[in-house]
């Protein structure tokens, strides 16, 4: 495992790229030698699979000295199953009465508990300088005076320091995004939708994305969230999200691809492999041209094919627990509804799952490194210089999979975006405005002074 030194040896091309910030998954001590880190039971140690403290610490110093930033996910809504003995000798650390899938709640209603998790994001900032935090699956905690005085300690105690809090929060909460709060929330609603219109699949939560697919990406460009509290088939039909309009595009993370959404499929396919060269170029230059902040996963500025798989290091009967436990939860999609399908679906636990997992640079390389490089160097001429207080005018749907919209950038520049993910897109017409990129009949972008 390359760990910390690895990561510092990439981080050169990865700033000469355009990329501005890196983000690393919880790297907190876990069970066994290999995981997502989504399975920490020492919040406040580092994992020693890893590396040492010292070497996170000049991971970060490097990537600063390159005009990196870096974030870090943090989990503070469970502990991992393997080695953690909280519950054992403190025990009120948990609400034995409120089940979760880990087991009993965290109370972090308790002072205690959150004194705990707070001091463990500032450690994070203050002793290895990290630059912004993103919480992990804010909506499992189910508390929000927990989650608005966890963001008013941290932005109190380094009064001198921008930091970036970002959530992952289901609940589509945009009372949650307000200013002193949080910066941003990963915006699950981008991929989904983007996701159907790129691949066709319905299957479990992308059937709420289903229907009306187009008219529901312009909702997300104008609005940012899909969901305002609308009824949701994937969560029984009760109302999901608030309101998101009146905030800036800038509250909300857009990506195509992330470790959740390759990683919890069965087979860990990357959407190059899902969809076509000519809508997935069409789809990054939505992403990076956008006013959402764009977040790419590992590889795909590479055009990766390597498959990215849930993988752990547990052994014995949670080994057997955990294998048998994702074969399940994959019964619910149609292509593994029989035993003999789920059966293929490699053990999370076998060293190979891992190891198949390390992204490899793929065929056409040079072509995507080239699209990505064009594409953020517009972004940082073009974009980022207006991104300031800019909102969503309009955005209407064109076809099928036919979108056009419009924002107000923080300059009064008004950003014009069309794109086309249909069979057989139809000829985008030009604007009376700057055209700054075009890829075919399918994509467009223009900047009107």
């Amino acid at each position: 495992m390359a760990a910390f030194r690895g990561v510092r040896e990439r981080l050169g091309a990865i700033a000469a790229s355009g990329i501005t910030a890196i983000e690393l998954m919880p790297v907190n001590a876990f069970g066994g030698t290999r995981n997502w880190g989504y399975d920490g039971v020492l919040p406040y140690a580092v994992a020693e699979a890893y590396g040492s403290p010292a070497e996170l610490k000049t991971l970060v110093d490097t990537a600063h000295s390159l005009g990196l930033s870096v974030f870090l996910d943090v989990v503070y809504n469970h502990f991992g199953p393997d080695g953690n003995y909280l519950g054992a000798y403190a025990g009120a650390f948990f609400h034995q009465d409120i089940d979760t899938p880990w087991g009993g709640a965290v109370a972090v209603d308790a002072d205690p508990v959150h004194r705990y998790f707070v001091d463990n994001a500032l450690m994070w900032l203050r002793d290895y300088r990290i630059d912004g935090l993103r919480f992990d699956a804010v909506h499992a905690i189910e508390n929000d005076g927990f989650l608005d005085r966890m963001a008013a300690e941290i932005r109190a105690a380094l009064p001198e320091r921008h930091v970036h809090l970002v959530l992952e929060n289901e609940k589509n909460d945009a009372e949650r995004l307000t200013p002193g709060g949080y910066d941003a929330q990963w915006n699950d609603d981008f991929h989904n939708v983007l996701h159907v219109l790129l691949t066709g699949e319905t299957s479990a939560y992308y059937g709420d994305f289903a229907d009306r697919p187009a008219e529901r990406l312009a909702r997300c460009l104008k609005e940012g969230f899909i969901y305002q509290g609308e009824g949701s088939p994937n969560h029984d039909g009760k109302p999901r999200g608030k309101p998101s309009g009146d905030l800036p595009s800038t509250a909300f993370v857009a990506f195509l691809q992330n470790h959740d959404q390759v990683g919890n499929r069965a087979m860990g396919e990357r959407l190059i492999r899902l969809t076509d060269r000519e809508r997935l170029r069409a789809a990054t230059a939505l992403l990076l041209l956008g006013p959402q902040i764009p977040l790419l996963f590992m590889g795909e500025d590479e055009g990766s094919e390597s498959p990215f798989l849930f993988f752990t290091d547990f052994h014995d009967e949670l080994a057997d627990a955990v294998r048998e436990g994702r074969r399940r939860e994959f019964a619910k999609f149609d292509a593994f509804a029989d035993e003999a399908a789920r059966a293929r679906i490699p053990d999370p636990n076998a060293r190979s799952t891992f190891e198949v997992s390390v992204p490899e640079p793929g065929p056409k390389a040079g072509e995507w490194r080239a699209l990505y490089r064009e594409l953020l160097s517009l972004r940082h001429a073009h974009i980022v210089p207006r991104l300031k207080d800019t909102v969503g005018l309009a955005a209407e749907v064109c076809g099928p999979a036919a979108v056009k919209a419009r924002w107000r950038m923080g300059d009064g520049a008004t950003l014009t975006i069309a794109i086309d993910l249909g069979e057989a897109p139809s000829p985008i017409g030009d604007e009376e405005a700057e055209l700054i990129f075009r890829e075919g009949d399918r994509f467009a972008a223009w900047i009107a002074r």
